[in-house]
């Protein structure tokens, strides 16, 4: 009778085991578009060449999680600078330095008792910052100009995988658009003898 209960409790455990893992539902990882900046009218300089580096390093811990962000604010700044900038020129360059391109987790304290338990506080606050520098340069002839921007936002203690990400990439695509009209507006005002 004993042998009898150990072997039913076995198969019964392995049964509900299977039943646990069937009704696992797994995330549905969600696809974000490219984020370009096609649409834009290009800025055409006189140089021959256009390129892009980055200074910064991503630390790869926390508090820093632009590494996690479905596109980074790194890729996003390079590709600004790819569908925004033409070179129309015959000699020259002009370079864009990324000099800052983080994005900084940080905890939100959270209120306590009897009412906040049944209210759902905003856990967690993204700060992102943008920093590049534009350097042109045509023999002697040199000029420079700097952009930066930066935007912050928070999120519930209850948000999904997805709704965070969904949060990052929108958190970037603003950042940048901040940036570039920083960036325009300077190279006007700093770099116009550059533009054709």
């Amino acid at each position: 009778m004993i042998r009898f209960r150990s072997i039913y409790a076995t198969l019964m455990l392995a049964a509900l085991s299977l039943g646990l893992v069937a009704c696992e539902t797994p995330v549905q990882m969600q696809k974000f578009p490219d984020l370009t900046f096609a649409h834009l009218k290009p800025l055409k300089l006189n140089v021959a060449k256009i390129e892009v580096v980055s200074q910064y390093r991503a630390p790869l811990k926390a508090p820093n999680v632009e590494h996690l962000f479905p596109i980074s604010p790194v890729t996003a700044l390079k590709q600004w600078a790819k569908d925004r900038f033409r070179a129309v020129g015959r000699s020259g360059t002009a370079r864009l330095v990324i000099l800052n391109a983080a994005a900084i987790e940080a905890q939100l304290q959270k209120k306590t008792g009897f009412t906040a338990t049944f209210t759902k506080q905003q856990s967690q606050r993204y700060d992102l910052t943008v920093e590049a520098r534009l350097e042109v340069a045509n023999g002697s002839s040199r000029g420079i100009t700097t952009a930066h921007a930066s935007r912050f936002s928070t999120i519930r203690e209850d948000a999904s995988i997805n709704n965070r990400e969904r949060l990052w990439f929108d958190l970037t695509e603003a950042l940048v658009g901040d940036f570039d009209k920083a960036m325009e507006e300077n190279i006007h005002k700093h770099l116009g003898k550059w533009l054709r």
